[in-house]
């Protein structure tokens, strides 16, 4: 069975992505007034967008932890570190699942120390 190529461009543009929509979900979550439009199902499909990514970088491999490497090393931003802190979980989180603060304690500290 032959293995399918993975492409770098997508891959990179998962990472990205990823980092993005993590971003928007939490200062959605902290600051819920500033935007009136997000509501549930606009939220729900954030998510399902931020989970997909994650999800692309998960089949990639090596080559997607590689990437999200590589991004937060040229972006060491809450949003990279969190995407390279999922793809580390030995198995799948969901989003909706998380423990927010200590996901954000985590990435505080970690990002701080780097710094």
């Amino acid at each position: 069975m032959m293995v399918a190529p993975v492409l770098r461009d997508i891959v990179r543009q998962h990472a990205e992505m990823a980092a993005f929509l993590w971003t928007i979900y939490d200062q959605h979550l902290l600051h819920p007034d500033e935007n009136p439009e997000m509501d549930e199902v606009r939220l729900a499909r954030l998510v399902e967008r931020l989970e997909a990514h994650l999800d692309g970088l998960r089949v990639a491999g090596d080559l997607g932890h590689k990437i999200a490497q590589q991004r937060y090393e040229e972006f060491p931003e809450a949003g990279e570190l969190f995407v390279l802190r999922m793809l580390a979980a030995p198995n799948p989180i969901e989003i909706v699942n998380l423990d927010l603060t200590k996901v954000r304690q985590y990435l505080g500290v970690t990002l701080s120390q780097n710094r």
